[in-house]
């Protein structure tokens, strides 16, 4: 059976799911936004439990990171993800995603080998080129006496 580019299209087009670009952008943004409003609402309430703002802000990420590998462990962040889109990648929660998502695939090898080995499958080569990237800048800085 031959077919034209046209009657391959047309096949192609009714086969194909309808794209929902306007449904995902806004469930990318309420998402996206939600994070960023919960990390806002930890800082206010870390300040007001004394904390100075720059010490709030450091829990706030370690609170973040932390919930977020919870819900990763627990197979709900998946769930998120699928509703929330790019949303759910805001850098600190999507990060905290990428290590714990492939060691908990590794689960059954046990926890030294298993997840220990695999934590760092998707997130080490970030972690070594912006670490590098660090070095690197920090070398130029202290080179031409930039700080």
């Amino acid at each position: 059976m031959t077919m034209t580019k046209k009657e391959y299209k047309k096949m192609a087009e009714k086969a194909s799911p309808g794209t929902t670009y306007g449904k995902n952008l806004i469930f990318a943004f309420l998402f996206g936004g939600g994070i960023c409003t919960i990390g806002q609402a930890l800082t206010n309430l870390y300040v007001q439990w004394g904390n100075e703002l720059k010490d709030a802000r450091t829990w706030v990420s370690i609170t973040l990171i932390g919930l977020s590998a919870l819900l990763t462990a627990l197979q709900m962040y998946d769930n998120l993800a699928k509703y929330g889109g790019a949303g759910t990648l805001v850098p600190i929660t999507g990060f905290a995603n990428s290590i714990v998502s492939p060691a908990m695939e590794f689960k059954s090898e046990g926890y030294v080998i298993g997840i220990g080995g695999k934590m760092f499958v998707i997130a080490g080569p970030v972690l070594v080129y912006s670490i590098a990237a660090s070095i690197i800048y920090g070398f130029i800085l202290w080179i031409f006496h930039l700080y």
